[in-house]
């Protein structure tokens, strides 16, 4: 659903996704489903796609195709699901050798948020709009940015904003936003924009109110560390040769995307065996990460800053 969100770098992650029509293939944050269909376009009729996510509003964009299946759940899930949907692929599909279903051929992951979730103003994702300070991508959540801008001691503001969003003067804007509170709490964007408001550097307030909303939004998703555990589960659920393929938006993701290819942990940090060898699950495809042509970022802004990378998964 183009109106829901417009899939990033699509020819070339799927190009780079599908090695066998036959296999079996996760689409790890299906949105709008657009990078699906474009899986689905490229399988055979024995091939298969799980797809997974949290949002109960993409659910509503469900492919209506008997080897498609859409998970409502945590994308940092998906090693649970990868061996039992591989079997039932052998149940749905009796032509496929029993053991063809030892692994994944093809994960897929488009981070971030989707056009929907930013365009949708009581979502609370985007300071365009005065709307509840939401941000939840699963609306069943218990906690929201507003939950979190309105209990966090300053110094967990601070360590929020500094580190997911980068911010400058991080501890005076977890100040001010404690200050607000103080007096009434902080429960819409419009309320949090003008708690802030003294901070906004001139000329570059948008750019500044970017940064906080992002560091919130992480936080209240737990992206960092939905990311980790989803790296970690992808390798494993990978059969040899299967492939990694990652769309990442901003340097924390990348980063962690990059390190876990790199090394096997999104720290980075090379562990070596007796022997000297540094034991990664995944070899990197392409060694610098893959950027959308001046096209595609002329018909589609959000996509100028996405950055694609490919693994493969070495050979036991």
């Amino acid at each position: 659903m183009s109106e829901y969100h417009i899939p990033v770098l699509l020819e070339e992650s799927v190009e780079a996704l599908i090695s066998n029509p036959s296999g079996i293939y996760m689409d790890a944050t299906f949105g709008g489903g657009g990078h699906s269909r474009a899986i689905l376009d490229h399988l055979a009729g024995d091939g298969r796609l799980i797809a997974f996510d949290r949002d109960s509003d993409a659910l509503k964009n469900s492919i209506d195709d008997k080897r498609f299946k859409l998970i409502h759940n945590n994308f940092r899930f998906v090693h649970n699901f990868a061996l039992m949907e591989a079997h039932e692929a052998t149940r749905d599909f009796p032509e496929r050798e029993a053991d063809d279903v030892c692994g994944i051929d093809g994960i897929l992951a488009d981070l971030g948020v989707s056009s929907h979730q930013f365009d949708t103003a009581d979502r609370g994702f985007s300071f365009r709009y005065d709307a509840p300070l939401d941000m939840r991508m699963n609306v069943q959540a218990e906690r929201s940015a507003a939950d979190l801008v309105n209990e966090c001691s300053a110094e967990e503001l601070e360590r929020i904003l500094r580190i997911y969003g980068e911010v400058e003067n991080a501890r005076r804007v977890a100040a001010m936003i404690v200050s607000a509170r103080d007096r009434s709490p902080i429960r819409t964007t419009g309320e949090l924009d003008a708690a802030i408001a003294k901070a906004l550097p001139p000329h570059a307030e948008h750019k500044f109110l970017a940064k906080v909303y992002q560091a919130l939004r992480i936080e209240v998703n737990q992206e960092m560390r939905s990311l980790e555990k989803f790296l970690s589960g992808a390798a494993a659920s990978l059969r040899p040769g299967g492939r990694l393929v990652v769309i990442t938006y901003h340097s924390l993701e990348d980063r962690m995307v990059k390190n876990f290819i790199k090394t096997g942990n999104v720290d980075g940090e090379v562990i070596r065996d007796v022997y000297g060898r540094c034991n990664t699950p995944l070899e990197a495809v392409n060694r610098k990460p893959i950027l959308p042509k001046e096209s595609e970022i002329a018909t589609n802004t959000r996509a100028r800053s996405a950055k694609l990378r490919i693994a493969e998964k070495r050979a036991e």
